[in-house]
């Protein structure tokens, strides 16, 4: 009969683990999975979203700049030849018609115009711009339009025209959507704490220097909560550098500037106001215009993120107060209508025995 010594046993136990553990670490498999798991918590951090959203912008960008470039624009091709038909018609016209009879002509004349004009407006309404697709699809107008479908703007002043640009599309906003929720979250949060510190820091300097504090007692805390006021003032000073940066650029009105700004940052996007939009050619400052419009919108939805959940905290805070203050005044009421109650039922006992 055979005994195994414990100490035997547990020193091939510890030979087992140490083998299992040497060959986990020299398995490669087991590496890139260790590797690929860190990454993908990496991404789900505050930094990680972030950068995930600009590089997601970035690929969405140089993808349908590829696509778009390289399709072949045929209303370009449409407007050229209906221009020269009309240069035709009217010199035809011209030509014909005795140039004594001025009604014949005038009529004639704007039959054509007419008919130019309307293809004209039809042309523009399915995304004609008078600009071809190397002048369109530029980095930056890429950038801004990748940009605009995942958050869900949709300015609409930039639109793919192929088949295959439509069904990019498609994908890119059906996985960017929830890439940029991801961030709305991320950002908000990150950005509410970082402003939540700095409140509290400033508020307590305020509190030491306050010469009612200066006796040394030692005040009860309470919580302290970011007030609504501060992040209406946080948001409505990003809307005014907008308004005066944007206002300066694009010749905008101070009006027309804010009205940009809030619908960027509302992720309305009616697309009527575009930095850039109006500039026909491929210049420079077109392009620098739409990169800086990147940034802003993106750090102007972070922002607003920010401001909703410091405003969501603020008011769980002050339900929660009201709660209680009317909890302590429902009691107060309850004590006091006990009170009388025992006062007049001992006043009612008194007077009987004093009738008897």
């Amino acid at each position: 009969m055979d005994h195994h010594h414990p100490l035997h046993s547990s020193n091939h136990g510890s030979n087992r683990s140490r083998d299992s553990t040497s060959t986990m670490e020299s398995d490669p498999r087991e590496k890139i999975k260790d590797c690929f798991r860190k990454f993908i918590a990496f991404m789900f951090t505050q930094v990680g979203v972030g950068a995930l959203v600009v590089c997601y912008a970035i690929l969405g960008a140089a993808g349908f700049m590829h696509i778009e470039k390289d399709n072949p624009d045929l209303q370009l091709e449409d407007v050229k030849n209906w221009r020269l038909n009309c240069a035709e018609k009217l010199w035809n016209i011209t030509i014909n018609v005795n140039i004594f009879n001025e009604t014949v002509w005038m009529h004639k004349v704007n039959n054509v115009l007419k008919l130019f004009q309307n293809n004209i407006t039809v042309a523009v309404h399915t995304g004609y711009s008078g600009r071809t697709a190397e002048d369109i699809w530029s980095f930056p107008a890429a950038l801004m339009y990748s940009l605009s479908v995942f958050t869900m703007i949709g300015y609409g002043n930039v639109v793919p025209k192929s088949v295959w640009g439509k069904i990019v599309t498609i994908a890119y906003a059906c996985f960017g959507i929830p890439i940029y929720i991801l961030y709305f979250c991320n950002m908000g949060k990150v950005l509410a704490k970082t402003f939540k510190w700095l409140y509290i820091t400033a508020h307590e300097c305020s509190r030491r220097e306050d010469p009612l504090f200066e006796d040394g007692e030692i005040q009860p805390k309470r919580k302290i909560t970011v007030p609504s006021t501060a992040c209406l003032w946080v948001i409505s000073f990003y809307i005014l550098t907008g308004t005066i940066m944007f206002g300066a650029w694009e010749k905008w009105n101070y009006l027309d500037s804010t009205y940009f700004c809030v619908i960027s940052l509302c992720k309305i996007g009616f697309g009527d106001f575009v930095p850039g939009a109006n500039i026909s050619d491929s210049a420079g400052g077109s392009h620098l215009k739409l990169v800086i419009n990147f940034i802003y919108v993106l750090l102007g939805m972070g922002l607003v993120a920010m401001c909703y959940n410091l405003m969501c905290e603020d008011v769980r805070v002050k339900v929660r107060e009201l709660r209680e203050d009317l909890k302590n005044c429902l009691d107060d009421i309850t004590l006091k209508i006990t009170v009388c109650m025992n006062d007049t039922k001992y006043y009612h006992q008194k007077q009987s025995r004093n009738m008897k």
